[in-house]
């Protein structure tokens, strides 16, 4: 079922009744739930309050996390240190619950909470609008050099005659659109393009999709998608399979006027090969909420770089999608605390 923010509140408010339904009805206990960030939104405390008590870990830090894991029945995850063995050990065996404000999850042992029956939950598609929204954002800024633009006027070297050949960036209009990764979110990057009037729409993943068709999009291979695409957005998860998939190979093959634009993970690029790019011509542009590391070093060549436009990883980052996703992830610790399937569970 695809969700938006809106309709989300809805659906919860059903699982709501149906949740407190589970726990009067099985008279259970409270249960110890941690939450891994303290910037999570108050309606994830408002909704677990009510039959769990919550311990905050308030320092970012293994070390902290390891002692505040202790005991827990739930952990509701915002955060990028990694859940493995040692943090499952640290936990204990009562631990039987996990969800993740989060659509990835490359940051978990999923082989490890599989084996040891742990549940485990996300937040797809209630962020789908927000991060497609960012992605277009980010082609259009890299591809109408922003970045280069900004620093013309904090420079003072902004060409203030009529000059028909500064400036000039690449057009969204009629271009040719690569899309690695047609899941829900690269849907919604390619419904949002459809509305500039490209020419065409490629994607690559496993398998044809009939979203794929329904979107007019074509599916190729990765090297078609590479060579023919004018812009290529990465929006497919973290794995074996996609880590550092952009690399030098990569880049020899693509369009000298393409333009990148990444809003899944920073991995999935060879950093170095990608800045070699942009500052060889290889490339037109990227634009990128996703990098390694996060945050990025202040001295990172990424940042000197014109035909770059970087945001701090903020795809997501509006009251409706972070409160969305805070209210699914806390519906999903509690239906499973009460033995019910989650809303959205990966497993």
């Amino acid at each position: 079922m695809l969700l938006t923010v809106k309709s989300l509140s809805c659906v919860v408010g059903f699982l709501l009744i149906n949740t407190i339904d589970i726990f009067a009805d099985k008279n259970m206990n409270r249960f110890k739930v941690v939450v891994a960030n303290p910037s999570v939104p108050k309606i994830a405390y408002d909704i677990l309050q009510k039959h769990c008590d919550i311990k905050t870990s308030t320092v970012f830090s293994r070390a902290s996390i390891l002692q505040d894991v202790v005991g827990a029945d739930a952990l509701f995850w915002a955060s990028k240190i990694r859940v493995d063995k040692e943090l499952l050990d640290a936990a204990g065996p009562q631990l039987k619950v996990i969800g993740t404000m989060s659509v990835g999850y490359d940051q978990f042992d999923i082989d490890e909470l599989k084996a040891r029956g742990i549940k485990f939950g996300n937040t797809p598609a209630v962020l789908n609008n927000a991060v497609a929204n960012i992605a277009v954002m980010l082609a259009i800024a890299a591809s109408r050099r922003f970045t280069e633009g900004r620093k013309h006027i904090e420079e003072g070297t902004w060409i203030n005659y009529f000059n028909t050949q500064w400036m000039l960036g690449q057009d969204l209009t009629g271009s040719t659109i690569g899309i690695i990764g047609l899941g829900q979110i690269g849907q919604a990057i390619a419904k949002r393009l459809k509305g500039f009037d490209v020419g065409n729409i490629l994607y690559t993943g496993h398998k044809e999709k009939p979203e794929g068709i329904e979107l007019g999009a074509k599916f190729v291979n990765l090297d078609n998608l590479i060579r023919e695409s004018d812009f290529i957005f990465l929006a497919a998860p973290l794995n074996n399979q996609t880590y550092q998939m952009c690399n030098s190979d990569f880049f020899s093959k693509t369009k000298k006027t393409a333009v990148l634009v990444n809003i899944s993970r920073g991995q999935l690029v060879d950093q170095e090969a990608l800045i070699t790019a942009l500052k060889t011509g290889r490339l037109f542009a990227a634009g990128l909420d996703v990098m390694t590391p996060e945050p990025l070093n202040t001295d990172n060549e990424l940042i000197k770089l014109n035909n770059v436009v970087l945001t701090p990883h903020v795809g997501s980052a509006t009251n409706d999608t972070r409160n969305a996703m805070a209210e699914l992830t806390a519906k999903n610790i509690l239906r499973a605390l009460g033995g019910a399937e989650m809303f959205t569970p990966v497993f």
